[in-house]
This record gives C-alpha cells, structure tokens and sequence, in this order.
C-alpha cells in the first residue's frame, strides 16, 4: 500500500480466550473430546435460562414496537427505570439522561476508551481482562497500563502500585476496576473502594468501575458499587445482562456517568461518546425492552441466589481439589463465575509432554514451535489441550498477566464432570 494502513496500536489488540479455540477445533477433528473452559458463557456450558425470563422475552417480541429503533441513548423507560433503581440502591442520584445503551459492553468500552483524548490513558488491573487491555493499548498505540493484583494477598489491588504509578506518570487520567473481578473472582472491599476515590480526588482523576458481574458477588463477600463511595469524582459504570440473566446473545450494556456535574472537561467526554453513539443510530431494541420486566420480577433474586450459591460451591471445590498439587496456587473467588490458577516454585516446564494421538501431537509440536519458552503457561495450556481434551487460558497472553497461570469457568452443569476436570488436570501435572 502507498500508505501504512495499519493502525499503530494494532499490535495490542489480543484476544486468547477466543484464539484458542481454533486449535481446539483442530484438536477435536483428530477424534479428542473436548472440555471447553475458556469462555464465560453460561448459556453454551448448559445452563437452563428460566421459563418466565423466555415469556416475558417472547411477550416483548410479541409487540411491534420491539422491532423498531430506539432512542439512540436507549429506551425512556428503560432508561427511567435503571435511574430510579440505581439511585436507590447506591445513594449517589443517576439521571435517566445519563445513561447510554450500547450493543453489548464491548461496544461501550470501545468507545470509552477511542473517544478518550489520544494522549489520556487508563490505568487498569494486571491480570487484565483482554477487552479492556487491548482497547486501552491500541488507543495509546503502546502496551496498556496496569496496577498489580496481588495473588498473596487475595488478589486484591496493591494500592501503593496504583499511587506510584499516577504520580509519576502525568498522562493517566482515569483507574479502571473490575468488580467482581475477571480472571480472579476478587470483589473489592469497600475500604478498597475508598481509596481508590481518594486517590482519584488527590490526582484529579475519574474512575472507570466494570461492574457486569455486580449480583454475581457470593454471600460472604457483599458487593459494593463504586458509585455508592464517589460522591465527589466523576464516574463511568458498566452494567449490562449477558452475564447476569444470563443473556449474552442480547448484546446489550449500558454506561452510567455520575457526577457529571464536577468537571467540565469529563462533561465533554461523556458527551462525545454519546455523539459517537448516534452516528450508530441506536443500540438492540428487544433486550432494553425487556429488560425492566425481568430485573423487577420477584422471581430474579431467588434465580440469582440459585447460581451465586452454585458457583460459590463449584469455587470451594476447585481451591481444595487444585491446592493439593505443590506446584498450582488458586486464591478463593469471591464472585463472577471464574478461577485464576497460579504457578508456585514447584512448577516444572516440559516439552516430553505427549499429545493424546499423533495428529494432535503434529499441532501440538507446530504450536510450540511459534510459542516463546519463556511463555510456560501458555505452552502448558497448549499441552494441556493436546492431552486431554481440556481447553482453560493462559493468564500471561490471555489476560496479560504479570503472574503466569490460567483462568478456568466455573460454569459446568454437570457436577460428576466438574469434579472429574478438576482431577484430570492435577493428574496431567503429574504426569
């Protein structure tokens, strides 16, 4: 090409916990069943989404109205219902005109961070969920900024990371959390919550808080929304269904800004996304219609209860079964439906390790070829897969962690097969 078409933040745009998956196709054609553990999606690991969610679905279907545009920031209503509801539960007022819809949350973080000034970066947590790190890399045509997670201390963030960072480096402009936290499970204490508004009040800041997993915080740990403790810093919330109902098919988040009313330069930011929205029109009618019939229902917070309890028992089992092997380290979740497995000392790359016939050993060998020895947890995901069957995500590239390990789901319906994955992984180690 006569121009350099490639954008210069190309090269950070990663996604593993997808890119793994064509080996694994591969994989299967060679006669290995599979036990896909790489992705969050309730729906495809089995999980029944309950008859009356469908109804009131299929109700709204049932309307002509549903198949037309919506507003382009989203449905009145629906917007008018998050606001009331929001308000309430975090004491912090929400306006209706303050929350934008989008086709999915990815779509909202893709816009947060392209619409963000160039020279503005976010500083975000490492182990790093791929959507958010790629997006923030590309946008600063560099590798993403992060603070450290912290394994030995229940992966909590380390805020004496965080401060230094934003003192030293003037281009950040804004904290990113996840919470509950994916790849680890942390939910963030409220004093932890705390200091983040503090640090953001010290350094003229806003705060970015990714709260998809929010009613998915187990019961010894309550959930608490960060815009609940900033009441004098401006904030972007992220919420959205595919995790929670669970609806991933919907595609459908939604951003909610508070405090708009503090700084006049984040006023202008949050104005330029929802400008970038309309050039979109609008985002999926049918969910945001729905939405409000299924969140208020007084069947939803039983239906929740149901699957926080299920997770929280599947996350107890995974940390005693996953502890007892010397070379693995896995720190309880506290919500989400997801596990981050740490290396200890013990831990021993090898490259003996033997494909579960000779065609997967072909891909196996190729793979490893093109994959750094420096990468173990991704050359042990590699073998893992090729061996068994059993398909989980390298924390290095998947997550672009500090700590090397994978991430696994929490999502198996059947508990004889959970039980049984968990096994067949401390088996392959010590093979």
């Amino acid at each position: 090409m006569r121009v350099d078409i490639v954008h210069p933040g190309a090269g950070e745009l990663r996604y593993e916990i997808r890119g793994i998956v064509e080996f694994a196709n591969n994989l299967q054609k060679t006669g290995i069943e599979l036990t896909m553990e790489n992705i969050g999606d309730p729906v495809a690991k089995g999980e029944e989404v309950p008859l009356w969610i469908r109804e009131i679905v299929a109700n709204e279907v049932n309307k002509s109205s549903t198949f037309g545009y919506s507003p382009t920031k989203g449905l009145d209503a629906t917007r008018d219902y998050l606001a009331q509801t929001r308000s309430l539960g975090t004491g912090n007022e929400l306006l209706s005109e303050n929350i934008i819809f989008f086709n999915g949350l990815g779509d909202a973080i893709s816009k947060v961070y392209t619409w963000l000034n160039p020279i503005a970066r976010v500083l975000g947590p490492n182990p790093a969920y791929p959507t958010h790190s790629s997006i923030e890399g590309a946008h600063g045509r560099s590798e993403h900024l992060t603070y450290q997670l912290d394994p030995n201390n229940n992966w909590l963030p380390n805020m004496d990371d965080i401060r230094n960072k934003v003192r030293y480096n003037p281009s950040i402009a804004a904290l990113l959390l996840i919470n509950p936290d994916n790849p680890t499970g942390v939910v963030y204490p409220r004093v932890v919550l705390e200091e983040f508004v503090a640090i953001a009040e010290e350094f003229d800041l806003f705060l970015i808080a990714d709260e998809i997993y929010a009613n998915l915080s187990y019961a010894d740990e309550p959930f608490t929304s960060l815009a609940s403790v900033a009441h004098n810093v401006p904030v972007i919330i992220m919420r959205g269904l595919s995790k929670e109902v669970p609806w991933p098919g919907s595609r459908c988040g939604w951003l909610e800004f508070y405090n708009m009313h503090v700084d006049k330069s984040f006023e202008a930011y949050a104005k330029s996304i929802e400008e970038a929205k309309m050039t979109e029109v609008c985002s999926t009618t049918l969910p945001q219609a729905a939405l409000p019939a299924i969140l208020s229902d007084e069947r939803y917070e039983p239906h929740l209860k149901q699957r926080r309890d299920k997770y929280q028992k599947r996350a107890k089992e995974a940390v005693k079964t996953l502890n007892t092997h010397p070379a693995l380290n896995v720190v309880q979740p506290k919500g989400a439906f997801y596990l981050s497995v740490t290396f200890t000392e013990e831990f021993t790359p090898k490259d003996s390790i033997k494909a579960a016939n000779p065609q997967a050993q072909k891909l196996l060998d190729e793979i490893l070829k093109n994959t750094p020895k420096t990468d173990i947890d991704k050359r042990f995901c590699y073998q893992l897969l090729a061996a068994t069957g059993i398909c989980v995500v390298p924390l290095s590239t998947g997550f672009n962690s500090y700590v090397p390990g994978f991430r696994m789901t929490l999502l198996e319906q059947d508990n004889k097969k959970f039980t049984e994955t968990l096994k067949r992984i401390t088996n392959f180690l010590n093979s």
